[in-house]
């Protein structure tokens, strides 16, 4: 019996590349609107700012254990299919957030929002899957790009919508939006190759391990501050991490379908763009978390005062910057290598947050750090996306960049745990405005981490070369 020939995938069209844009602009949005909003929601929902730390990681954290079995699954049963069904959990957790009165519920939706971190590595499996070698290349920037420009524009709109509005219509905005786009997704995309079932299924075991690692890391960073009057609390937190990581991690060496995949893990080029990225964004988290905070800072004290929409305007030439990273970081990685781009950004980050530890006087001072510091991040983490996606077979392009983004939206987590920690820790008696020696510790410490990648990038070049 003759084997029927495998036919060629659907090649995309502009209109289906055009509604995973779309579909990318609608997420980036809907994920940017709590960060300039952060101190009105402090202030709505009587929020500390370890709280406060705690709400703006949430989605995260969410989407660090969402991304690894979205990528898997779009390996094997096709991005599209996967993609559709993960933007419904997205859309519900929208809305949970725009209907929530208070903070718990304002928490859980923001957990079902974080499976929009998995729309990444699904929307570069569509791409890979219906357009040719050259074209998926341009696609992938393209589509991280729009990704960043939603995020740009929820920003800039968050502010002036949750003020003239409420808080509740500037989550549900950008909620329509992705039903919409998703729509046009499922309409106008191809519909992928028939599944690729392993047999296996999915590792709840390793999945409810790594919640636990997460959860508790959380909770030691939360708790640092108060380490002096709980110290066996922390050190029984200590202790309950270590054994959900050691778990996890036997678990996923011994899994016969992993939710990580740690042979793909152990590739030079995999792990240490994950350690690059995970460093870089530390760093980069901390500035983001700080900065809106100082802007909200009374004016009569050291910061200025300003509301939810003066913050997310004087935010944008950050976005702005960040959605020019992906381009540029092409250029410069085709013109002078990808060591070169790295070490650039990882330099100019850490100039820019040790400028902001020394001179944070005035809003300039504030706008061209965090605009400098958005730069070096996007075109750090894009080279290391678009480096990873290329570098791998195209049936492993999913959960290897799932690998790097997991890396990504932990070190966020881990940086702005860590920086509502410290603004709570510098926090005076009495008071609920944090003691500027807090924020000034907040970017040195960030300029130090940020520091290490450095090292990290002259191992990945050997290696690379190699």
């Amino acid at each position: 019996m003759t084997a029927t020939p495998a036919q060629p995938p659907v090649r995309a069209g502009k209109a289906a590349v055009g509604a995973l844009g779309l579909l990318a602009v609608a997420t980036g949005a809907l994920e940017s609107v709590v960060a300039p909003t952060l101190p009105l929601l402090q202030r709505e929902l009587d929020m500390s700012p370890a709280e406060g730390a705690l709400l703006s990681i949430v989605l995260l954290i969410t989407g660090a254990l969402v991304t690894p079995v979205a990528g898997k699954l779009g390996d094997r049963y096709g991005g599209k299919r996967v993609l559709v069904r993960l933007m419904a959990v997205v859309s519900a957790g929208g809305l949970v957030s725009a209907l929530a009165p208070n903070l718990p519920v304002l928490l859980l939706g923001q957990v079902l929002q974080g499976a929009m971190v998995g729309a990444l590595p699904l929307s570069f499996i569509v791409v890979r899957e219906h357009l040719p070698a050259g074209e998926s290349k341009v696609a992938i920037g393209v589509v991280s790009g729009l990704f960043v420009g939603g995020g740009m524009a929820g920003m800039l709109s968050a502010g002036p919508v949750a003020e003239g509005l409420s808080r509740h219509w500037m989550f549900a905005l950008p909620t329509i939006a992705v039903i919409g786009a998703t729509v046009l997704v499922n309409r106008a995309m191809p519909q992928d190759a028939p599944g690729r079932p392993d047999g296996a299924g999915i590792d709840w075991p390793g999945l409810v391990l790594l919640s636990g690692t997460l959860v508790t890391l959380m909770l030691v960073l939360a708790l640092a501050p108060g380490i002096g009057s709980q110290p066996l609390v922390l050190g029984a937190l200590l202790v309950v991490l270590a054994a959900f990581a050691t778990g996890w991690t036997a678990v996923e060496r011994r899994a016969a379908s992993p939710m990580v995949d740690l042979r793909m893990l152990a590739r030079p080029a995999v792990w240490k763009s994950c350690v690059l990225t995970f460093v870089i964004c530390v760093g980069t988290s901390m500035a983001v978390y700080l900065v809106p905070q100082l802007f909200a800072v009374p004016a009569d004290s050291h910061g200025f005062g300003a509301g939810a929409t003066r913050i997310g305007f004087f935010l944008l030439p950050g976005a702005l910057a960040a959605s020019l990273a992906g381009p540029v970081s092409g250029i410069g990685a085709r013109r002078f290598g990808p060591r070169a781009v790295v070490t650039a950004g990882a330099v100019l980050m850490v100039v820019a947050l040790t400028a902001l530890a020394a001179v944070h006087s005035e809003i300039w001072h504030l706008v061209t750090g965090k605009a400098m510091i958005a730069l070096a991040n996007g075109l750090c983490v894009t080279a290391m996306v678009t480096g990873t996606a290329t570098s791998v077979e195209r049936h492993d392009t999913g959960i290897a960049t799932s690998l790097v983004l997991v890396a990504r939206v932990i070190g966020y987590a881990v940086g702005a745990q860590v920086s509502g920690a410290l603004l709570t820790a510098g926090t005076p008696s009495g008071s609920d405005v944090p003691a500027e020696s807090a924020f000034v510790t907040g970017f040195v410490l960030a300029g130090a981490v940020t520091a290490l990648s450095l090292f990290v990038v002259r191992t990945m070049s050997k290696g690379a070369e190699a």
